[in-house]
């Protein structure tokens, strides 16, 4: 089983590590032209992990449908599960290109900072925006894929699109002087050379596997696959994914307002801090993803033997990984800073803050592993439900000692308590979860 579930997760590790490095990429290219750069582009990033993190059903919805589908050797449903997901996500996006400039407005009302990085922000948004048919189409691709029990698929086609990003941007920002504009640029044709590949990927999936290439694009089967009744159990499923998300993309969109409340500095230091977040988070998600894979076929297969082995397994993976990168955080930390900017009283400031980054494996480790374990068994109500109660303690902690504290005229506390309540949401997305394992994931597979 260790075999089985490092083969899952070591190229979802190799594709996550490569998932962040868009907005790394772009964080350390603009971090070396000003703090106000960086500054716009932890507001870009942020206005699209608050629109896409929103739409992560369409990753996650598809790979826990899809894994039960391959445990019971459902080929028929996998196909149609892909067009269901497809469908919706070229809706989606086909809708947050209408709605762009309405987007837009409320950036200013969210996000407190000055002109220049608003502006910023802005253009990177407006062209940014036009990559939403690629990048919510890579979700369904990828959560298809890590559903069929591959993912390498999804390693390669991620190795490529930041290939590609990376080089685009230092063309156009290092070479062709396009500024913000040139990094958002870059990163807009990095996802459609994504998208390209992962439907040759697909193409050459049906053919290897003898799910015949006919059923993509033949009629009765797009409507069989867009039939009301599963579309419904589609969007019940999904909809748990979409107010867990919409919680989630709340909190970090939260921690930026609130870092942009504080102090232009502030925000900068936020945004840094937050890589290590961003590294460690894409790093167990790529056990998580295995999690998916693995429980989604268990359950769709009735091996619950294999199923709690499995789950146990992913825990100790996890215990693990926190050691190790709460050693390397603690060894390397200032070193890391550097890569991201060469702005020194940014890093000085960030110095005071540090400790909290040596928290996160600990606190959220758990949080991670368990969103993979429930996402596999489709039990999204508990996913949900656990994050409604984290959500919320995040907001009583911040107010409530913001209060106490009288935070308001001190930087340093009011960044304190921010973070404070950050490791809270953290700590009880993944101790609410632990407690129903037995109860709504172990029973699935009687």
């Amino acid at each position: 089983m260790n075999k089985r579930i490092l083969g899952l997760a070591l190229p979802n590790i190799v594709t996550n590590i490569t998932v962040p490095l868009l907005g790394m990429v772009d964080m350390a290219i603009v971090g070396h032209l000003s703090g106000d750069h960086i500054g716009a582009i932890a507001i870009g990033t942020q206005i699209f992990n608050l629109i896409y993190w929103n739409f992560g059903f369409l990753r996650m919805g598809t790979s826990g449908f899809t894994a039960q589908a391959f445990g019971a050797e459902r080929w028929d449903e996998a196909v149609k599960i892909l067009i269901r997901a497809c469908a919706i996500a070229l809706t989606i996006a086909l809708l947050l290109i209408a709605l762009q400039w309405p987007i837009s407005l409320a950036v200013p009302y969210i996000f407190e900072s000055s002109n220049n990085v608003l502006k910023l922000a802005l253009t990177y948004f407006f062209v940014r925006i036009w990559a939403a048919p690629a990048t919510l189409g890579l979700y369904a691709i990828k959560g298809w894929f890590i559903g069929m029990q591959d993912s390498k698929t999804p390693m390669w086609i991620a190795i490529v699109l930041n290939c590609v990003n990376i080089a685009l941007s230092l063309l156009f920002v290092i070479v062709l002087k396009w500024d913000i504009f040139g990094v958002a640029l870059g990163t807009v044709l990095a996802n459609y050379s994504g998208l390209t590949l992962g439907i040759l990927f697909l193409r050459n999936k049906f053919r290897r596997d003898n799910l015949s290439t006919y059923q993509l694009i033949n009629l009765s089967t797009i409507k069989d696959a867009l039939r009301w009744d599963d579309m419904r159990r589609f969007f019940k499923v999904n909809g748990d994914i979409f107010l867990r998300t919409l919680c989630l993309s709340g909190v970090f969109t939260f921690i930026t307002a609130a870092s942009s409340h504080i102090s232009d500095q502030i925000l900068a230091v936020d945004a840094l801090l937050l890589q290590f977040f961003t590294l460690f988070s894409y790093i167990m998600d790529g056990f998580a993803y295995a999690g998916e894979s693995l429980v989604g076929r268990h359950i769709g297969a009735k091996q619950k033997r294999h199923l709690k082995l499995a789950v146990r397994l992913l825990i100790l993976w996890g215990m693990a990984l926190t050691v190790v990168f709460t050693g390397l955080y603690a060894a390397f930390g200032n070193q890391f800073l550097h890569i991201f900017t060469d702005q020194q009283e940014v890093i000085a400031a960030a110095g005071d803050y540090m400790t909290w980054v040596l928290v996160i494996p600990v606190c959220g480790f758990a949080a991670f592993l368990f969103d993979g374990i429930f996402i596999g068994a489709t039990a999204t109500r508990t996913m949900r439900n656990a994050m409604f109660v984290a959500t919320a303690a995040f907001f009583a902690v911040y107010y409530g000692l913001k209060a106490y504290t009288n935070a308001d005229n001190d930087e340093h506390t009011w960044n304190n308590v921010l973070w404070l309540a950050f490791m809270v949401y953290l700590t009880l997305r993944g101790l609410l979860q632990a407690l129903r394992v037995h109860k709504d994931i172990y029973r699935q597979a009687e």
